[in-house]
């Protein structure tokens, strides 16, 4: 009776490119995956695994256990490594509504956090949910798809050292976040500054008005009308900062 097997070169390029799309996937801003069913998130790990099946690496030798298993902490660190840069879309978007909100008077307003079931200034989870839909909306899942492709061809699993260069560049990257929330949150604080103004000039002609009163629903009024305005701006503002984050990808797998 003829019985089905597996090669053990197989088995372990599957284990190694599931310990890089498996470490990845903790950090890509998948809308709902920080608190689906942990099955789900195994289930979603094994379909993508299998999808690269084509690109799955062929050992020369079969490794020691102690060589196997570092291999696989390199390769989760490489997949940690590319979901923490994807995952810097969302962390921008986070502090621009973080910035919003607390200029404008919206942090004393609060909601669940869909994410983390914890309550959270509303235009935070405004913003990462808006994050959260262009991410697929503007096709950027297919693009994450591409790059673990493309990371298989050019680094294989099993093949790749750890550098210091891979380091430098998270940490430069990291520094966008910062930029590019602060640019996109910069017009709307510029504004309410001059609203500030204004309202203290107009108390400082007439000390009989009393302004304080009128500030707060003012501030909030001009930030959703403002962000009403620019919300059709918030695609290309996002698929360029992704352009910017995917392009230096390649530099994390590289020697």
């Amino acid at each position: 009776m003829n019985t089905a097997s597996l090669p053990i070169s197989t088995v372990i390029a599957f284990l190694m490119v599931l310990a890089r799309v498996s470490g990845a996937f903790i950090f890509v801003p998948v809308p709902g995956m920080s608190s689906a069913p942990q099955p789900v998130r195994v289930v979603l790990a094994l379909s993508i695994t299998m999808a690269l099946f084509p690109l799955w690496p062929v050992p020369r030798a079969v490794p020691s256990v102690g060589l196997l298993l570092e291999w696989l902490i390199v390769e989760a660190a490489v997949g940690l490594s590319i979901g923490l840069v994807v995952g810097f879309l969302s962390e921008a978007f986070g502090l621009f509504g973080q910035m919003v909100g607390l200029h404008s008077g919206h942090s004393f307003a609060s909601t669940v956090d869909p994410n983390s079931q914890a309550d959270s200034a509303i235009f935070v989870v405004l913003a990462q949910s808006i994050s959260g839909l262009l991410f697929f909306a503007t096709g950027l899942h297919r693009n994450v798809l591409h790059i673990f492709a493309k990371s298989l061809e050019t680094q294989p699993p099993g093949m790749y050292t750890l550098s210091a260069g891979a380091g430098e560049v998270i940490v430069r990257l990291s520094s966008t976040i910062f930029s590019t929330g602060f640019r996109l949150a910069l017009p709307l604080i510029a504004l309410l500054v001059m609203v500030d103004l204004a309202m203290a000039l107009v108390g400082l002609v007439n000390a009989q008005l009393q302004l304080h009163s009128l500030a707060f629903p003012a501030k909030i009024l001009v930030t959703l009308a403002f962000l009403a305005a620019i919300t059709a701006v918030f695609p290309k503002v996002y698929t360029d900062y992704a352009g910017r984050l995917f392009s230096a990808i390649p530099a994390l797998t590289a020697h």
